[in-house]
């Protein structure tokens, strides 16, 4: 094949401009990622969620770098070490920017991050563990919150000490004796707590020589918005109230029908974003459904209402209360009176919501065309083979048969009449022989012979 002096004239144009244009395609192409994560509340179940569903989204996404946007005055103990965990055993570089404050457990966290910078007039520190009074924990709790603030400062080359003294009063002269230890900005950069000092994210990217790389914001998805949609105090109420009001209804009408299925509705919407989110232990669940169970048990297996429908109600009102709080395993010594009590008012004003929208509701309910479909509203008259109880006083004393199972309500046969009537003692089942002993308003009061 002949090669033409115009063609080699154009192939070494075209290697040239490849050559030329290489590191500009290669720079695009490894250009770095950082995934940026914001944890700017309390730390509690919800932030432990959010940290790990954002850790494995930057994994997803193969991030390079993850900056931690952090500005909290602590929380849970055992949430903050879960995330410190996290944070420690990521295999990318994770760098903190602390934007105002990372007290208590926001201080252990930021231990925890291979870099740590800080914007003017930002505090970390103060690590103390408190109980539900605000008071400082018992000694085991220091002890623990100590040896884990050591070891956190010594996995990234910090001083250990200076990290202990932010739980328990330091006696090192050269900090503030007898104080629990707390880093102002300019302080924590002299003593190798602070990296740098930047006012905004850009500037510490910059610092980090990543002012070029591919920024990438974390933002929950549609599923974790809807389940913060769900863990609002007031949607929380609503859905309390359609809960209780569903069971009242329900033990009110014969069957199994809508009340129930809104009240199971609205239990899975209750415990199902506080489960996802670390509240509801898997104990506090159990006994939600226990107590369903009895309810239902009481409703259309045991006579009466006694000790199963009860204890049913006292397990769920319990288990609702007991979800909304972040206890551990019967433990409660972190959690503050207030959000237990908090947690209770919520619950009795669900119940008593649901009270007054069952006064004001049930008559226009009962008349309602929904109401139809359920409700029977025919007459029956005498020549139909019907008779009233009140007109029943002559049958004291008669027998017949039980036309259908009687749990302790149903229906008697006698003369070929059939009437309403109500066992005295247990069940009676159906075709056995029973005889009239009284009657009330409504039917007539039965014992088996």
């Amino acid at each position: 094949m002949k090669t033409y002096p115009k063609q080699q004239y154009l192939q070494a144009l075209y290697l040239l401009l490849c050559f030329l244009l290489l590191p500009f395609f290669s720079s695009a192409q490894s250009k770095p990622k950082v995934f940026v994560m914001e944890i700017k509340s309390e730390i509690d179940p919800r932030t432990n969620r959010y940290t790990k569903i954002a850790f494995d989204a930057a994994t997803e996404a193969n991030a390079d770098y993850v900056l931690l946007v952090l500005d909290t005055f602590g929380g849970a103990l055992n949430d903050a070490d879960e995330i410190r965990k996290r944070v420690l055993n990521y295999p990318k570089p994770v760098y903190v920017f602390i934007d105002n404050n990372a007290a208590s457990a926001g201080a252990l966290i930021s231990l925890a991050c291979d870099s740590i910078y800080m914007s003017q007039g930002s505090n970390i520190g103060a690590a103390t563990v408190v109980g539900a009074d605000g008071a400082a924990a018992p000694g085991k709790y220091q002890s623990y919150m100590r040896s884990i603030m050591r070891s956190t400062a010594e996995a990234n080359g910090r001083n250990p000490h200076l990290a202990e003294a932010m739980v328990e009063a330091s006696v090192d002269s050269t900090l503030s004796a007898g104080q629990v230890l707390t880093l102002t900005t300019t302080e924590a950069i002299k003593y190798g707590f602070c990296d740098g000092v930047a006012e905004d994210v850009e500037g510490v990217l910059a610092q980090l020589n990543l002012q070029q790389a591919n920024i990438i914001r974390y933002e929950p998805g549609t599923a974790d918005n809807i389940i913060s949609f769900f863990l609002n105090p007031f949607i929380s109420g609503i859905l309390l109230l359609v809960i209780i009001g569903g069971l009242y209804f329900e033990l009110q009408t014969p069957g199994i029908g809508f009340p129930l299925l809104a009240a199971v509705v609205a239990g899975i919407f209750y415990l199902v974003p506080y489960y996802l989110n670390g509240l509801a232990e898997n104990w506090e669940i159990l006994l939600f459904v226990a107590g369903f169970i009895l309810i239902l048990l009481e409703a259309f297996v045991i006579p009466g209402f006694g000790v199963a429908g009860i204890s049913g109600i006292l397990l769920v009102v319990g288990s609702l209360v007991l979800i909304m709080v972040n206890n551990d395993n019967f433990d409660f010594t972190f959690v503050p009176s207030d959000e237990l009590m908090e947690s209770l008012i919520s619950v009795v004003v669900g119940m008593v919501g649901a009270a007054v929208l069952i006064g004001l509701t049930w008559n226009r309910l009962v008349s309602s065309k929904a109401m139809d479909r359920v409700v029977l509203r025919n007459s029956f008259h005498s020549n139909e083979g019907y008779r009233s109880s009140n007109a029943a006083g002559h049958l004291v004393g008669k027998t017949g048969l039980a036309h259908t199972r009687m749990t302790p309500s149903g229906r008697i046969m006698i003369d070929d009449i059939i009437y309403d009537a109500q066992a005295r003692d247990g069940y009676i089942e159906k075709g056995d022989a029973v005889q009239v002993i009284d009657q009330s308003t409504f039917a007539l009061r039965v014992k088996k012979v």
